[in-house]
């Protein structure tokens, strides 16, 4: 059998082996259209794992299991919470990182600790956040209450500032451990009033709040939702609130810059995340997802009673606060010199 070459085939074939092959490259861009519309309609079509990398019971967890059952009726598939706790919150949150197919069936319940925290109070980390997580939308901005034992004397920040500036040693303040937003708040203080408070670290905003109770330190600033039953039993003494607006959930306690300490402000965020690398149509259905729950009124008064406002917005601007919040949050941790419990 013969080979017949182009040059044999004559000037026909030349004229139309052009068209030919347009014809094929516009059919492998239809069919990538296609692929990635068809990413969009067919998520989900199996179960999703919801990953919580702290343990059952606190905040953080108390919102995935809100959000359980809203995101399977409108995504109309399975959603399981998991808890994986360790490490601040990194052994989780590297499981979605490194480990977890890049398709959308695993969320991680991301906070600002493992998110913008940790890649400075830690020497290392198996993953990095921002490379190895994409953003799909923020949940919660929790504010910070400064609160005091009862045996503190000062009802007010003019009162307790000048109490502490008298007495610093006697002002010790609790926390969850080194590098939480408890403790950064503290570290803020310190910077803004020019009064260094002594930091107990605890493991867990739990056993903080146990001794804080019982007198054995005297000061905390801490998640209104954790401390709020304390507050309302008159076992604490709620002093100022470390965001931009008041809480509704205390709504007589003013803000730090309404009671005089100006440039204060933290609060303990988090979002939703997937492992970077995730098609962007899954995002945006997770994300309008997400939005669309937000905007009902039953729900909102539910999570709003967690003491958070319900955030949503776009994976851009869960982003941007990442970023802002990784070189702000760094910051305070280099010029404070803390390591890791």
């Amino acid at each position: 059998m013969k080979c017949i070459s182009l040059l044999t085939l004559g000037s026909g074939l030349r004229r139309v082996l052009p068209a030919v092959l347009s014809l094929i490259a516009a059919s492998a861009m239809t069919a990538g259209v296609a692929t990635s519309a068809s990413a969009q309609t067919e998520y989900p079509n199996r179960t999703i794992r919801f990953l919580v990398p702290y343990p059952p019971g606190g905040p953080t967890d108390l919102m995935a299991r809100l959000l359980q059952p809203e995101l399977q009726t409108r995504l109309g598939a399975t959603v399981i919470v998991e808890n994986k706790a360790g490490a601040g919150g990194n052994l989780g949150t590297a499981e979605v990182a490194r480990q977890a197919p890049a398709d959308g069936y695993t969320l991680l319940l991301a906070a600002s600790g493992p998110m913008a925290v940790n890649p400075t109070l830690f020497k290392s980390l198996p993953f990095d956040p921002q490379a190895d997580l994409a953003p799909v939308i923020q949940i919660s901005s929790f504010p910070l209450v400064l609160e005091v034992h009862p045996s503190i004397p000062a009802r007010t920040l003019k009162e307790f500032m000048a109490q502490a500036k008298a007495n610093p040693a006697g002002f010790s303040y609790a926390s969850a451990g080194n590098g939480t937003p408890q403790h950064l708040a503290g570290e803020i203080y310190s910077r803004v009033s020019g009064v260094e408070l002594t930091h107990v670290p605890y493991r867990g905003a739990g056993p903080a709040l146990v001794d804080l109770v019982g007198g054995h330190v005297k000061v905390m600033f801490d998640i209104i939702a954790s401390s709020q039953q304390h507050i309302a039993a008159g076992k604490l003494i709620p002093i100022a609130i470390t965001a931009s607006k008041r809480s509704p959930t205390l709504p007589d306690v003013p803000t730090m810059a309404e009671a005089g300490l100006s440039n204060f402000e933290i609060t303990a965020w988090h979002g939703i995340a997937v492992r970077s690398g995730t098609p962007a149509p899954v995002i945006a259905k997770l994300n309008s997802v997400m939005n669309q729950i937000f905007k009902e009124p039953a729900f909102r008064k539910k999570w709003e009673q967690l003491g958070t406002p319900a955030v949503g917005g776009t994976p851009d601007e869960f982003a941007a606060l990442i970023r802002s919040e990784s070189v702000r949050l760094g910051r305070i941790i280099r010029e404070s010199g803390v390591t890791p419990d």
